[in-house]
């Protein structure tokens, strides 16, 4: 089930659930892809950097079994529409997951969120705690330190190709050249095993990334990395439980995983074995494990 192509992904979540891909619209300048599947309490998925709801394509089924799953494409991510002149900072995908959350008027939501996805659980817990009812944040993007810390800590082409695009310029023009290829080496560094990356994913993320206006919103995304940082500012008023799970080959440093789990109240933390940044796709099963296992 892991290794399926997207269509058949799809066709599976299509039998146990409403409708296919549905945008949403939250304000006159705001709208976000999602996918709702499974049956019960809410779960709310929240993607990666430069990645989309069909990201979770193997986590998602492993939860729907006992949660009425929602998958959502990040503003200005995969599908969703693009506003040119949107911040792409954490307080903007914040507002945007705040107002899903209210629009659907879920509650007792579990958050499950990766990378940017686990500091954006952290922070939308912070801000809504009467609707929040658990917190999985999976190897949490909040340890910036400089443009696009986390993406470069993963081999030296990623550390070259994201460090160049901050360059006026030369940023853009790199940017426009990204292919399959050089997007394939980038992400490898996210994984204990690269080999993991499916080839089919990634063909679905270089396509998306052909859309108008959508590299120089990716752009903007990195050009915020501030903004993680200080998102950390909000973890003390975190009041629902919360669980911190890390690959063990996660970009993150021991050290820096210690620091966010002290500033989190009675914060959980789980390590995931042979599992780098991206632990949705390369270890789906395990993180089912520990979500469904903390529950």
């Amino acid at each position: 089930m892991n290794d399926g192509p997207l269509e058949t992904w799809r066709d599976r979540m299509l039998d146990v659930s409403e409708a296919g891909p549905s945008l949403l619209k939250l304000s006159e300048r705001l709208s976000v892809r999602f996918h709702k599947t499974g049956s019960g309490p809410p779960l709310l998925l929240i993607h990666t950097i430069r990645t989309q709801l069909e990201y979770f394509r193997s986590l998602a089924p492993l939860l729907a079994g006992s949660h009425t799953v929602y998958a959502i494409d990040l503003p200005g991510h995969g599908h969703s529409p693009i506003d040119p002149d949107a911040s792409f900072n954490e307080p903007y995908f914040r507002q945007a997951v705040i107002r899903f959350i209210e629009e659907l008027d879920l509650s007792d939501v579990t958050l499950v969120g990766e990378s940017i996805g686990g500091a954006l659980a952290l922070t939308v817990a912070a801000s809504l705690p009467q609707r929040v009812k658990r917190v999985f944040a999976i190897n949490p993007y909040d340890y910036e330190t400089r443009y696009g810390d986390g993406l470069r800590r993963g081999n030296w082409l990623a550390n070259f190709i994201i460090g160049s695009l901050q360059v006026p310029v030369l940023g853009a023009i790199n940017a426009s050249l990204e292919n399959k290829i050089v997007l394939g080496k980038i992400m490898g560094g996210g994984y204990h095993d690269p080999r993991k990356l499916p080839a089919d994913l990634l063909a679905e993320f270089d396509k998306v990334a052909h859309r108008p206006g959508y590299k120089r919103a990716a752009r903007k995304v990195l050009a915020g990395w501030r903004s993680w940082s200080q998102a950390r500012d909000y973890y003390w008023q975190i009041s629902a439980p919360v669980t911190l799970i890390y690959g063990d080959s996660d970009w993150s440093r021991p050290d820096e995983r210690e620091r966010t789990r002290s500033l989190i109240p009675n914060a959980q933390m789980v390590t995931l074995r042979n599992t780098g940044h991206f632990s949705a796709v390369e270890n789906p099963s395990e993180l089912a494990r520990a979500i469904l296992g903390a529950e």
